[in-house]
């Protein structure tokens, strides 16, 4: 969760030139680096909630999680170079003091000089024959793995690799042409249109073709790194010293920042085009209906990009062999400017299209609601809200609170006897948009207290005294509910006001942060990025905090992730759980949890799917703490054979469906009928909420709830 906090107040309580570091503007990266450096140092230091002291301690922190994130699974680096490394272990701390870049300078010039050496190594590898009979193992396991004692042990180790992901890539054709064959066979059966063509290729050409799309994707990614700048990797460097703090705090450079504010509001300026990497070239991917892209009616998917004229004035650039995301930023702009594409059509033609940038909704970003008819004859709602977005710069910008008030009008108007609000995978976003959704569903009241590092409190409260739906309400989340949708869930559970419904507990990240843009504190119009900043935690209104523990569900359904490592209780350095006083609230008491759970709980046992898919669950997180995987065709063959033996039992699952009916509004029927991109998202959505097995029980929970709207 962040927020939109005004730090000028808070900042004139410290002395700003203890947060200066740069009187003029960097001449080159070198001294922008050491600016930025620096600036992160004194913005964490008098800033973040709890600060750490810049110590050894700090240093060795930091030089370990550095290597975590840059060469996580041992596959770059030699011995040779972590003995050299290790000279700096408890140096860090020092050189962020001083804006030091030997360390970082060194490192990475030492990455990019085995990059090169490896993608030598894997050209050899691939110059010979490759043999599968080996009687060989990879350990998949990073932590139990060792750094390559040298290059010949590095080249072992990579060799290995490559025959993993042969071997993977056969295993995919082998299943891809037994689902064919079981296909083909039905329409023979049932003496169907047989249109189903596809040719059983012996091992050997399986293994030379496999070998050939591995050979392509090794070098695919080399090229990608070779292309990717230094500087990039200095966002790397900065954020292992910043997550040491708490893994919430990050350094973003300007194009990371723009990318965030592009999530966080749901909207791009641009010409509503994927941009997708293949083989060195970009293509254009989907198309957004209704987008420029799409209205120009010159641009297909699948068109190959070769330049882009960014300004009228400007020089069209060439971004053959360029990366996606320098493609893109050439791509967006200002709204209402002109953009030229020169593109290779598949017939070989080219062809330059201008367009002028419009707005984009990102629309996956935004709330969405269906009617859904159960099988007892009853009418309920459902809303899915992906995030809690918001729109600060612009008065008028879509935001969760307002999208949910408009979704629950429309499902009224459909005389719904319940509402099931579904923020299972929503990781979070704007503290204030909590308030305001709270206030669709009940009167005014606390909805969550925030405390800074100075142990002041504040009471958050929901100001509106006029809710739109009083009636039977139902909360899903999962382990990877976050933030402010555990404060959402958090407080309809603390009034009793909802149901929450899902995992045994929700993600646990109970802290609220906020974007610092570093060049505030320095005397120049350069952009350094910004620091998003810990400054905040909050707590419930009974005043427990979520960090770590996360919200219990009223009824607990496990899934996929409850056997997984997953939510802030797994990190070395998230911040602890702890407690404040209460804050004074009236519970209402709307339903009978003790009835409503025993109902629940009566029907999951029952429920064989259920437990299926509870042991589905347990298998696939076995199989993810393997810890080695042989390497010998024939062994790897029995491996897979036998785990195809054990995936047999729960296909079931995959044709289970939950008897509940979809009924889309008439106006998006409508939409339906002009707009491509949108019928098919509609129709994967409700084919997945046919399959979800935890929205059935959701249903039946808001049906015992029985509360009068």
């Amino acid at each position: 969760m962040w927020k939109n906090f005004k730090l000028n107040k808070f900042l004139l309580l410290i002395p700003l030139t203890s947060l200066m570091f740069c009187f003029n503007s960097p001449k080159n990266d070198d001294e922008k680096m050491q600016t930025i450096m620096v600036s992160v140092k004194n913005t964490l230091s008098y800033l973040h909630y709890s600060p750490k002291p810049i110590n050894d301690a700090y240093s060795k922190d930091v030089y370990k999680h550095y290597f975590e994130l840059v060469d996580p699974a041992k596959r770059y680096f030699l011995q040779s170079d972590m003995d050299e490394f290790s000279k700096h272990e408890t140096k860090l701390d020092d050189y962020i003091n001083q804006g030091d870049l030997s360390f970082y300078k060194l490192t990475i010039d030492r990455l990019y000089q085995r990059v090169d050496e490896i993608d030598k190594i894997t050209q050899d590898i691939f110059s010979k024959p490759i043999n599968l009979q080996e009687d060989e193992t990879l350990t998949l396991e990073p932590k139990l793995k060792k750094v390559p004692a040298n290059k010949q042990e590095q080249y072992n180790e990579w060799k290995k690799f490559i025959k993993y992901n042969i071997l993977q890539e056969i295993e995919s054709m082998n299943s891809k042409e037994e689902a064919q064959k079981e296909k083909k066979d039905s329409v023979q059966k049932y003496k169907l249109n047989d249109t189903i063509k596809f040719k059983v290729l012996t091992q050997d050409e399986k293994i030379k073709k496999a070998t050939d799309e591995v050979k392509d994707l090794v070098k695919d990614t080399f090229t990608r790194f070779k292309k990717r700048k230094k500087m990039d990797w200095f966002t790397v460097y900065m954020n292992a010293y910043t997550e040491v703090f708490d893994p919430h705090t990050n350094y973003y450079s300007p194009k990371d920042k723009e990318d965030f504010d592009t999530q966080f509001t749901g909207k791009v300026i641009g010409i509503g085009a994927l941009i997708q990497e293949k083989k060195g070239n970009l293509y254009l991917g989907a198309l957004t209906i209704g987008a420029p892209a799409w209205k120009s009616k010159q641009l297909s998917e699948g068109d190959k990009i070769l330049k882009v004229k960014s300004k009228p004035k400007d020089d069209a650039v060439n971004v053959v062999g360029m990366l996606s995301d320098e493609a893109v930023r050439l791509i967006r702009g200002e709204k209402g400017t002109p953009v030229t594409l020169t593109v290779q059509k598949k017939d070989g033609t080219i062809k330059d299209v201008t367009m002028i940038r419009e707005e984009v909704a990102i629309e996956d970003t935004f709330a969405r609601s269906i009617v859904v008819n159960t099988p007892n004859g009853k009418k309920y709602g459902f809303i899915n809200l992906p995030s809690f977005n918001a729109d600060f710069e612009n008065s008028k910008g879509r935001n969760a609170s307002d999208d949910i008030k408009n979704e629950i009008v429309k499902l009224k108007s459909q005389n719904i006897e319940g509402i099931i609000l579904d923020l299972r995978n929503n990781g979070g976003g704007s503290l204030t948009e909590v308030g305001d959704i709270m206030g669709l569903f009940m009167d005014a009241g606390p909805y969550v207290q925030v405390k800074d590092g100075n142990g002041k409190i504040q009471t958050l409260k929901n100001k509106n005294e006029a809710p739109i739906w009083t009636g039977p309400l139902v909360i899903m989340q999962n382990e990877l509910s976050a933030s402010a949708s555990e404060i959402l869930a958090g407080v309809m559970q603390d009034y009793g006001r909802a149901m929450v419904v899902g995992s045994p507990q929700s993600f646990g990240k109970g802290t609220v942060q906020t974007f610092v843009d570093l060049n505030r504190f320095l005397n120049t119009e350069d952009d350094f990025g910004s620091l998003k900043l810990t400054i905040q935690k909050f707590y419930r209104i009974t005043g427990e905090s979520t960090q770590r523990k996360g919200i219990v569900s009223d009824i607990q359904m496990k899934d996929f992730f409850t056997y997984a490592e997953v939510g802030e209780r797994y990190d070395d350095f998230a911040l602890a759980w702890d407690k404040i006083p209460a804050t004074k609230f009236q519970k209402l008491n709307f339903f009978n949890i003790q009835a409503l759970e025993k109902a629940s709980a009566d029907r999951m046992a029952k429920n064989k799917n259920y437990q299926l898919l509870l042991e589905s669950a347990q298998w696939r997180e076995k199989l993810d703490k393997e810890e080695n995987i042989t390497l010998n065709i024939n062994k790897f063959n029995e491996v897979m054979k036998h785990r195809k033996s054990q995936i047999e039992k729960f296909k079931v699952l995959t044709k289970f469906e939950n008897g509940l009916q979809f009924i889309m509004y008439p106006s998006e029927i409508e939409r339906e009928k002009k707009d491509e991109a949108f019928k098919k998202k509609s129709e994967m959505w409700i084919k997945n909420l046919k399959k979800d097995l935890y929205l059935q029980e959701a249903m039946n929970i808001v049906s015992d709830m029985g509360v009068k709207s």
